[in-house]
Formats: C-alpha cells, structure tokens, sequence
C-alpha cells in the first residue's frame, strides 16, 4: 500500500491539469448573463469551479492553469483571492490562462483549441501527463487513481466516465467499451444514445475529463488543427472520435470505492440540475458531504459573523428548519424551510421561504412568500412579493424552468447587478 502512494503521489507531481473554465453557460440562462458557469455560486459558499480545484490539491497536483473565455471577471477575481495559497518555491500554482491568441489570431474555438492555444506553457511546465478537466462539474474525485489506471492500462489517453440514466445521456458523450475498458465508440450528444449492455436503461458518459501523455495530446492537437474546416476543434466532438482507432483509448469509470456504485458526479448545467443539486445537501446523509474534513472543498471566504435568528413571537419567529444558513445571514421574525441560503441573506418578519435556493447578499422583504425559487445574488425583493406561488404570474416576470423553478435576477426585478458577481 505505502509502494501505492508512493507510485500515485509520483505521478501526480509529474501532471498538469487544466481545467476549462471559458463555457458560456447559455442554459442557466440569466444565472451566466454577467458571469462564466464555473462561477456560478454553489453549496452556500463555494463556486462551481472550487470542485475541480480542490480535487487537484486534494489529490496532490500542485501545477495547474485555468483556461478562460467568456465574461470571466468574476471567476478571475475568485480564482485571485481564493487560490493564491499554493507556494511557487515549490512549483505549485494555480495559474489564469486567458485566451491571448498565441497561435491564432481568434479566440478559443473549442474545447481543444483552447489547449492548442496553450501548448507553449504546457511545454514549458515539462509535465509527463496532462489532466484536462471540465471547471463546471460538481463532484469530488481523487485523480491520482486515474493517472495510475492510465498508467496501468498502458494507456495513450484515459476518459473518465459514470453511468446516466438513458433519458439523460443525450446531453453528453456517450461511449462503448470493450472487456479491457478500451473505448470502441464515442459519439458526442447523441439523439439515440446507445446503452450499457445488460442495462438497457443507463448510458456510459464522459465526464469531460481526460488523461494524455504529453506527447499524445501535442500530436493530436496540432492534427486536430491541420483539419480546419472539418473539425470544431472539440475534444468531445472531433479529438476523442478520431484518436479511438489509432490509439489506445481507455474508460476510466468513476465509482465510489466503499460502495461500489457509480460516485457523486453532477452536471449542473440547468437551472432545474442547479436547484436540485444544491437542494440536495440539506439532506441528512447527502451523497455529496461538503462537512469531509478528509477531502476539504477550498475557497475564499470572507470574513462574516454567525447566522442570526431574532425574534421568538407566536406569530413572528425567526427560525430555519430543514436547512443550511451561511455566515453572515439574518432571518428576523421569518419561516425558512427546505431552503440553501448564502451568505449574508437577509430574510425580514412574517415572510415564508421554503424550497429555495437563496443567492447571497439577497434582502426579502416584509410578507413575502418564496417557493421553489432559485434567487440571483444582490436581488432585493420588495414586501409582499409571491414567488412560486402563481405560475402564470411568474412567467409574466421572470425565467421559469421546465421543472417549475423560479429563476430571479436583480435584472428580471429592473434591479443593477451588484459589483463581484
């Protein structure tokens, strides 16, 4: 086992992960109006991209750079604050990768085209293996297990993969594998995604994160871009189809090691996924444990006092059940139920607020009842306001999701958006 470490631990020291963070989002609708997908607030105090992030310096990869694109401020500025811990005496860093067109005189024009664009930093780095990663995925995964099955298996690159139910699998790339885990076919998005043999209901999907040898992933590349006009320079699309008769490419499912069952992987693409997923850490034994303090979840926090409720009346409580309140909030004289609210959120007397995702810096008035509602940050929602409560009403105002959610942004309300979003 000590030999184990030691061979996984040397191999993360020898990788630098890139995590793609330029995405614009377009199905969390108003949510990435402002801001990039990885941005986006999640879990009461963290950002999207705080996953992938962690999971490289949980796992011991110190070298890693953020490739970014569209309406990246606000990530820049989080990346700034919150990761400038890593210390490069050592070599370790977190390091913003703007699109600088170094190679092209375009922007990134896909997901590895934006490597492309990269390749003279990722030679200067000198790493033996290449982690790409997706910056808008939920999870916690440790990727020094896959550097070694990549390693292991003799692979040239390794795709990481969870099961999806069948009805889902359309939104990403779906593969088949052989015995050896060797991919024979990946399709990206497919309109009929092919399912796992023996389980006509679930569909083998990439997570959108891959292993290369160095050399591999230089050689392909510079391929990919002799294609011009045939290809959209997209791993998913074009680099991963292409390779798989060539080279050896290698599924790398990602299961929970004490369970044996696919592990918590969420793609929180969509404002119904996004509510969802945050909704479901207030269970009492979620999938996804943000209190594991053996795999911390890093980001930057600002310096709040506790949570305050005031106001015990019979008809003017201040209380939360069934709930995660961050540092900073005040629920004077309200009912908070079933609800996720961020950081220094405001809730006033005699409102109601259950299944619902409050963003920070949000004040609620007076009398407001609030269902099912996801809320932008710095929203100020005036006394009296029903939300979730009137379906027609809401949709005269505000996105509405095809799960019923309620999306609210200080725009929708003819609010300006707070500075640091």
């Amino acid at each position: 086992m000590h030999t184990a470490k030691r061979f996984v631990s040397r191999l993360t020291r020898q990788t630098l992960a890139l995590v793609l963070a330029g995405g614009r989002g377009s199905r969390l609708h108003d949510l990435t109006r402002w801001r990039a997908k990885p941005a986006v607030p999640f879990g009461g105090k963290f950002r999207i991209i705080d996953f992938p992030l962690s999971n490289c310096i949980n796992s011991g990869i110190g070298q890693v750079g953020v490739i970014t694109q569209y309406k990246s401020h606000s990530l820049i500025r989080h990346i700034q604050r919150g990761w400038g811990f890593l210390r490069g005496e050592l070599d370790e860093f977190v390091e913003l990768l703007p699109a600088q067109q170094r190679i092209e005189t375009s922007w990134y024009e896909g997901t590895a085209d934006a490597v492309l664009q990269n390749l003279d930093i990722i030679r200067s780095h000198k790493p033996e293996y290449v982690l790409i990663l997706a910056g808008d995925h939920v999870y916690k995964m440790d990727y020094g297990t896959m550097l070694a099955a990549h390693v292991e298996s003799g692979a040239d690159i390794t795709v990481g993969c969870i099961e999806v139910p069948l009805e889902e699998a359309s939104a990403f790339g779906v593969m088949s594998v052989d015995e050896e885990l060797r991919i024979t076919r990946f399709v990206e998005k497919p309109e009929t995604p092919e399912p796992i043999p023996g389980q006509p209901d679930k569909a083998l999907v990439s997570m959108g994160i891959y292993v290369f040898s160095t050399p591999v992933l230089c050689d392909e590349l510079l391929r990919d871009q002799e294609q011009e006009t045939r290809s959209s320079h997209d791993f998913g699309k074009d680099v991963i189809p292409s390779v798989i008769s060539r080279r050896r490419v290698i599924a790398f499912p990602f299961r929970d090691p004490l369970q044996d069952k696919p592990a918590y992987w969420r793609d929180v693409g969509t404002v119904d996924s996004l509510w969802r997923a945050n909704l479901e850490l207030i269970g009492v034994s979620p999938e996804l444990n943000l209190y594991d303090s053996h795999w911390p979840i890093w980001t930057y926090q600002e310096q709040l006092p506790p949570a305050k409720f005031v106001f015990d009346d019979a008809n003017r409580r201040g209380m939360a059940v069934d709930s995660m309140v961050a540092g900073g909030c005040i629920v004077s004289g309200a009912l908070v139920r079933h609800s996720l609210l961020f950081s220094q959120v405001r809730v006033h007397s005699y409102s109601e607020i259950s299944d619902s995702v409050i963003y920070p810096d949000v004040e609620i008035g007076r009398n407001c009842r609030i269902h099912r509602a996801l809320i932008d940050r710095g929203c100020r929602i005036p006394d009296g306001t029903n939300i979730g409560i009137n379906p027609e009403q809401d949709r005269a105002r505000f996105h509405v999701s095809p799960g019923g959610v309620v999306l609210i942004t200080p725009e929708l309300l003819g609010q300006d958006y707070p500075h640091g979003l």
